[in-house]
């Protein structure tokens, strides 16, 4: 494929029409002639042209003989980021556990449906239509699930609720079902001017939702993380489960803060919400270390094994990761509501 850059002069025909002239080496590339159509995609300063057809659809196949269920769920995920619409998955002759993983895989990805199977292939495709995909919504409901999920690890971790663990637990595949849709919508964008039209949005701000969903995704991790701990540690200590509730809500309030700024419309308000936000991300340092003296003091005392201590220590630090990320998220506003160069 021709990549140098190619420099043209535009002339001037018929009194009102401008022309240029395509670079030879790319117009044999893409099997152009006379009477082909393209597309024309202006940004700014700048023009995509594109041969693409908007009636095909993308069309990736994989072998999955030698795979075992891991590798399917994970080669279909790939597929299906990279914005595949028809992922065919081939072999001598599929067995009745990698279809299982198939079939569990697809659950687990917004839009993607089984259309045709075979004793060789199965055929998988996506029937999610971009044009009716909002990248903003989709992130607005990664938030709605990660606070809620990590509001009720913090309940669950209080209250001793084994069950309500266990339930954030399991809301974990919902956020991922999001995040491969922001994923797969942010790579679609930077390969195709077609796809970043249907999402109804520049390319930099795709990048920077993407980033933001990126840093929600992990922030459910760490909720997912708690409730884990719960499984391994029957009571707080009542002085430190106080000091587990402050570390909570600051770091809420500093994911709260950082995504409304995001969303928000008025640059100089969002700044100046981003900026509260990464102020109260130095004040999570100073708690996080007051947590530790805590730790020591009750460990002196006897009244907390070193054991339980470490466990503790390690659900402070998801706490404290959760803030670094909405801490993140601010300076994902900050960038966004800076001015951009014109290049």
């Amino acid at each position: 494929m021709t990549t140098n850059v190619d420099r043209r002069k535009v002339q001037r025909t018929g009194g009102s029409t401008y022309t240029v002239s395509l670079p030879k080496g790319w117009a044999v590339d893409n099997k152009i002639t006379a009477g082909s159509v393209l597309t024309f995609y202006p940004e700014g300063n700048s023009i995509v042209v594109t041969t693409e057809n908007e009636d095909e659809r993308s069309e990736g196949s994989i072998k999955v003989s030698k795979m075992d269920n891991g590798e399917i769920t994970r080669a279909i995920f790939s597929m299906y980021v990279s914005g595949f619409e028809v992922m065919k998955l081939e072999s001598d002759g599929i067995t009745l556990e990698q279809r299982r993983a198939i079939r569990d895989a697809t659950r687990q990805l917004v839009g993607v449906e089984i259309v045709e199977e075979t004793s060789k292939c199965i055929k998988l495709q996506d029937l999610l239509d971009n044009s009716e995909m909002s990248i903003r919504g989709t992130v607005q409901r990664m938030q709605s699930m990660i606070l809620s999920m990590l509001s009720d690890s913090m309940a669950a971790l209080m209250g001793n609720d084994f069950e309500l663990a266990e339930d954030v637990i399991e809301r974990d595949n919902d956020v991922d079902r999001l995040w491969f849709v922001v994923s797969r919508a942010f790579r679609t964008a930077l390969m195709s001017p077609t796809k970043i039209k249907d999402l109804g949005m520049e390319r930099l701000d795709c990048f920077d939702y993407h980033n933001c969903a990126e840093q929600l995704e992990r922030i459910g991790d760490h909720a997912v993380k708690i409730s884990y701990m719960k499984k391994e540690i029957q009571e707080i200590p009542e002085g430190l489960g106080g000091d587990l509730d402050r570390l909570y809500d600051l770091a809420n309030e500093i994911i709260v803060l950082s995504v409304e700024a995001m969303h928000i419309e008025d640059t100089n308000k969002g700044w100046g919400m981003a900026n509260e936000a990464r102020t109260r991300v130095v004040e999570m340092e100073g708690m996080m270390l007051g947590m530790v003296n805590s730790m020591i003091e009750f460990i002196d005392s006897k009244t907390l094994s070193p054991l339980d201590a470490q466990k503790i220590g390690l659900i402070a630090d998801s706490i404290s990761r959760c803030a670094d990320y909405g801490g993140n998220i601010a300076e994902i506003v900050l960038q966004k509501n800076s001015p951009r160069p014109e290049f």
